[in-house]
């Protein structure tokens, strides 16, 4: 339902690397090696499956059966009832959670911070991505992953529903 938090990354990683430091805000600075870590860390601790998602299952997640260009409709003015971005942030994270939520009970989808997925990155993920919605890591810049949902660093543009970004891994 939420980001992972510092506490949380805390407990499974023991070490917190988070700029902006609160136990309740979500985990950030933190690379696409090191999260695969804790997914890896928190399936072993608790016998069951962690990964990141795939971009299709972050995106399918993100717009809870919306066609929109975010869960609640088109209109970025509606974007500070749901998340944190520049607009709203004070240029920093929040605490998880204050926002509303996504039709299916999913908070800070666009905004607040971005989430890693197991994807390499390609220009484009329609047309080869798997059909199946399973990661795209064949072919590609296989240099760079991909990370999905807004941030407190981003204009309300870029923190729609099929926003993408690349970043080193």
């Amino acid at each position: 339902r939420y980001e992972v938090t510092q506490e949380q990354w805390q407990a499974i990683m023991g070490a917190n690397t988070s700029r902006f430091k609160d136990p309740k805000k979500p985990a950030e600075m933190v690379s696409w090696d090191v999260c695969r870590d804790f997914a890896a860390k928190l399936s072993e601790k608790t016998k069951r499956k962690f990964s990141l998602p795939s971009e299709a299952e972050w995106e399918y997640a993100c717009r809870a059966e919306s066609t929109t260009e975010f869960c609640f409709g088109d209109a970025e003015a509606g974007l500070g009832e749901y998340d944190w971005f520049s607009g709203n942030s004070g240029h920093m994270t929040h605490v998880v959670g204050q926002k509303k939520p996504n039709k299916w009970g999913l908070y800070d989808m666009h905004g607040n911070v971005s989430e890693w997925c197991e994807d390499v990155w390609h220009d484009s993920y329609e047309g080869g991505a798997p059909a199946d919605g399973s990661a795209w890591v064949e072919g590609g810049n296989q240099r760079f992953r991909v990370l999905r949902g807004g941030s407190w660093l981003f204009n309300a543009t870029n923190c729609r529903s099929a926003y993408r970004l690349r970043n080193i891994q």
